[in-house]
């Protein structure tokens, strides 16, 4: 019996049979998978290669590494040892003042480079280095001069101004200050700093130094505010202060604190150290027999002085 083909069911066309490749045809590749960047666009996403860092890149990162390291840190510190300046200028004291160099070394932090690193230090060391210079071309006292120093106070003020009340003691400390800073500035000195009812002021000489403080007792005899007549007491001493900034700290600045404080009204009251430089021809130079005070040496004298005559 004949075999008889299978025939589709009714109303289904028989699908074709797949034509066989020939041989040796090339496999047709399928279609290239959706990209989600590409979607509706039917184009492969480009992904760039990531680019080298560039050779400045590398030099930058090389020296924000090295600007932290302890190392580097320290051997610029080092190298500020033996410039010219106060090797530890930039911190609190040291920057006290209005200079331009003492005002860049307190925002030096602001401008972007805090802690230890190299750049500070390096920064540091060109305002210590330049902080040097303008004393040097400024005339200013530095830390190895010899200094003479004077402190000034006015006596019983404070009782004054319980009685009188702010309004005439500010009358009367800017009447003071009329005839104190003229007598300073006039003689080579500068003033160190205001002390409410006092003065801190160095000269280059004790002879200038005595000579501002007998000039403003002489002056101090014009003052009068409200009916008040002000009197006040000076003391000298000479030595090697150190110099931070534009002040001055030390065991001398603190004898000559001493020996001002000890003075009597309208008197100016030197160390040895100071009458030793002077010239006495023309002075009154009077030995106090009993000064003891706390942080001066025990065996320095103090005398008054007074214009002869």
């Amino acid at each position: 019996m004949a075999r008889r083909e299978k025939q589709p069911p009714v109303g289904e066309a028989a699908e074709p049979a797949a034509a066989p490749e020939p041989p040796g045809a090339p496999e047709t590749p399928g279609p290239a998978p959706a990209r989600d960047s590409d979607a509706g666009l039917g184009l492969p996403a480009v992904v760039p290669p990531t680019p080298p860092p560039l050779p400045g890149m590398r030099v930058a990162d090389a020296l924000k590494r090295g600007n932290r390291r302890p190392g580097v840190v320290n051997a610029v510190r080092a190298t500020r040892e033996i410039l010219p300046g106060d090797p530890r200028f930039g911190d609190e004291l040291s920057t006290v003042g209005d200079r331009p160099a003492q005002v860049l070394a307190r925002h030096l932090g602001d401008l972007g480079d805090s802690g230890e690193t190299a750049i500070r230090e390096a920064t540091l060391a060109a305002l210590q280095v330049f902080h040097a210079f303008s004393d040097r071309v400024g005339g200013r006292l530095g830390t190895a001069d010899v200094v003479t120093i004077l402190f000034t106070d006015l006596v019983g003020f404070s009782t004054w101004v319980l009685e009188v009340g702010d309004e005439l003691a500010l009358d009367l400390l800017r009447a003071v200050a009329s005839v104190v800073e003229p007598a300073i500035t006039h003689r080579g000195g500068r003033i160190v700093k205001r002390l409410g009812d006092g003065h801190m002021a160095v000269f280059p000489t004790a002879e200038a130094g005595v000579e501002a403080a007998l000039a403003i007792q002489a002056a101090m005899a014009s003052v009068k505010v409200g009916g008040h007549r002000p009197r006040l007491r000076a003391g000298l001493h000479i030595g090697h202060p150190r110099k931070l900034g534009d002040d001055y700290l030390g065991t001398d600045v603190n004898i000559a604190a001493r020996v001002g404080a000890a003075a009597r009204p309208g008197e100016v009251l030197v160390s040895d150290a100071i009458l030793a430089e002077l010239d006495t021809s023309g002075l009154t130079v009077r030995r106090r027999r009993r000064f003891h005070a706390k942080g001066a040496p025990r065996d320095m004298a103090v005398f008054a002085v007074s214009r002869a005559g």
